[in-house]
């Protein structure tokens, strides 16, 4: 089930007047019922996984808890790591590099005499996986004791807000909350409630109000303008944010109104300046769990400027494969690398030339943020391609800034939802990014903003529904 269906409605709506009236303890096996129900929803088959992967690791974690012989230590976390990556590998690529080395023979006239198993993708296991992995590596690192409850640690990994989409949160700041009663205020089942209602504005009104005219680009083969590419992908921006970031604010306020705080995943990427700040605003889970367990223990920036920019390349690398199965992924993460690498290597070159700064400074902030979107929706043009043909001709086709616009209109509810929330994100800017600054509003106003977002939400209902994008991951 989906957090826009109307079976996550009727579920929602049984569980969480039971979780209220019952005691923690009960509160948790509900939780944990609930979850396996909610993941099972699409295939019970996939529990399977789940439950196996999470009582090997909720087992690794007590052993590395327990010893204190560094080489066994390193065994039982070397052993977690491999059947965790193991499982995520196989369900995950297989097809992909089965379907790659099949297509690489018949270039040199040889047929491949394996066949494709057309594995199925449990969905959420990216997200689930890293999550589970982040714990057994943080009691290897003695950071985290080991979380001795069983139960209490597959109601962690399976918790239903963020089990299929993250946000991806560290057992440091969310077994605590499992294990400790939890207090429900005014204030948090308030904010909760927003959140909520502001996830299901940007998904179903924004992301979903403009996904038909994306597609009407992105599904062709051949025949497009130069502004036809630009158009499409930056309404693939708009739907992109919408959906994933409009999936974690449902979670969010799904935890908070259960007691929980999840961290916050996204930090208004669209006024990024150069490539470190969008990956301190984007899927910030992944980039921050990319950084702790990937490229720190590679070397960081510890090793020199050409260690560095390898770290970095083969981090974004490995986090465009960890998008999906499928080349342009690679390439989007190979793009993402090579961006970071230039900034840092700019950011280098203007300290050594004290007059570049001043001239950076006078052009703005306004033009940077302008000028850096353009960078970024590039990527979202080789994230979005189907094939490296189109990525080709797409490419080719912004070498020619004029010529007709054929992308269909989005839907009257995502243009006005697009300015409505064009204008909610810079107000937050106004406020120094603050995400509740509009409780310090007057009562009236906060009602208007809650009133526009409800009509809002209620006009996009119209859209054609769509899977969440993230699901595929």
């Amino acid at each position: 089930m989906t957090f826009v269906s109307l079976t996550f409605l009727v579920f929602i709506a049984v569980l969480y007047p039971t979780y209220r009236v019952l005691p923690h303890r009960w509160q948790n096996h509900l939780l944990l019922a609930g979850s396996l129900v909610f993941y099972g929803w699409w295939d019970w088959r996939f529990l399977i996984l789940l439950i196996f992967t999470s009582t090997l690791d909720w087992w690794v974690g007590l052993k590395l808890d327990a010893s204190s012989n560094e080489p066994l230590r390193k065994r039982w976390l070397v052993m977690s790591m491999t059947a965790n990556l193991g499982v995520l590998g196989f369900f995950k690529y297989f097809n992909f590099f089965a379907g790659s080395c099949a297509s690489l023979f018949s270039l040199f006239g040889m047929h491949a005499s394996w066949t494709t198993l057309h594995i199925i993708l449990p969905i959420g296991i990216s997200f689930y996986t890293f999550q589970s992995m982040s714990y057994t590596i943080d009691v290897y690192r003695r950071q985290l004791p080991a979380c001795k409850p069983y139960l209490d640690f597959l109601t962690f990994v399976s918790f239903f807000p963020q089990l299929v989409a993250g946000p991806i949160n560290r057992a440091v700041d969310l077994v605590p909350q499992v294990q400790r009663p939890r207090v429900v205020t005014s204030d948090t089942f308030t904010r909760g409630m927003f959140l909520i209602l502001l996830g299901l504005f940007k998904k179903i009104t924004v992301s979903d109000g403009v996904a038909v005219s994306v597609d009407a680009i992105y599904h062709r083969s051949h025949g497009v303008s130069g502004p036809d590419v630009v158009t499409a992908t930056w309404l693939f921006w708009a739907q992109i944010y919408g959906d994933f970031a409009g999936y974690s604010d449902i979670a969010r306020g799904l935890a908070k109104i259960m007691g929980f705080d999840l961290m916050t995943n996204f930090r208004q990427p669209f006024f990024a300046t150069d490539p470190s700040d969008f990956w301190q605003r984007w899927h910030i889970s992944l980039s921050s769990w990319l950084r702790d367990y990937l490229y720190i223990p590679l070397g960081g920036n510890r090793g020199g400027p050409r260690s560095t920019y390898q770290n970095l390349m083969t981090t974004m690398l490995l986090g465009g494969l960890w998008h999906g199965a499928a080349w342009n992924y690679v390439l989007w993460g190979f793009y993402q690398g090579l961006i970071l690498c230039a900034h840092r290597m700019w950011v280098g070159l203007r300290i050594g030339l004290g007059g570049i700064p001043l001239l950076v400074r006078r052009a703005g902030v306004a033009l940077q943020i302008f000028l850096f979107f353009q960078v970024v929706s590039y990527g979202w043009l080789l994230f979005r391609a189907r094939s490296f043909g189109q990525i080709a001709d797409y490419t080719r086709a912004l070498a020619h800034p004029f010529g007709p616009v054929t992308v269909p209109s989005p839907s009257l509810s995502a243009l006005a939802g697009l300015g409505a929330l064009a204008l909610y994100e810079g107000a937050q800017l106004l406020s120094g990014g603050d995400a509740r600054f509009y409780r310090r509003w007057p009562a009236p106003a906060r009602g208007v903003l809650y009133a526009t977002l409800t009509v809002l939400l209620f006009m996009g209902l119209s859209n054609p529904p769509s899977q969440f994008i993230y699901f595929q991951f």
